[in-house]
């Protein structure tokens, strides 16, 4: 059966420490396989090679790469998040805007009673709401 799922290319070797942070965080997330390089190669030894992460309930695929590309993550792509209630949106804008940046401040705009927009420390871009 063909499938798909998002795909994380970390570069400088955080993928692991991002995927932590992630599971840490954001509820109904979890590791479900690491694979890490080994002293043969190719990437650097402990970087991840492949994982599968289960974030907010959806499956994630994610790697370090070790060639340098002229190119990260954008918010041309995020991760849009219904969240439970305030204090989980809350919780969750500051956490993953800590050590990055806010794109659209926690507000209602209109279509929803609240929503941000951020990018995390790791670069990756999401889009909190509440309804």
């Amino acid at each position: 059966m063909t499938s798909m799922k998002p795909f994380l290319m970390f570069q400088g070797g955080r993928a692991e420490e991002a995927l932590r942070f992630y599971v840490e965080t954001v509820p109904d997330s979890r590791i479900d396989r690491l694979e890490l390089f080994g002293p043969q190669g190719p990437g650097p030894e402990g970087t991840v090679l492949r994982a599968l992460v289960t974030i907010a309930g959806q499956p994630v695929m994610a790697h370090d790469s070790f060639i340098r590309h002229g190119f990260d993550f954008t918010p041309s792509f995020s991760f849009f998040v219904d969240c439970a209630d305030e204090a989980e949106f809350d919780r969750l804008f500051a956490a993953l805007s800590e050590g990055g940046g806010v794109l659209m401040p926690a507000d209602n705009y209109g279509w929803s009673r609240k929503f941000g927009w951020v990018n995390d420390r790791f670069g990756v871009s999401w889009q909190l709401e509440l309804q």
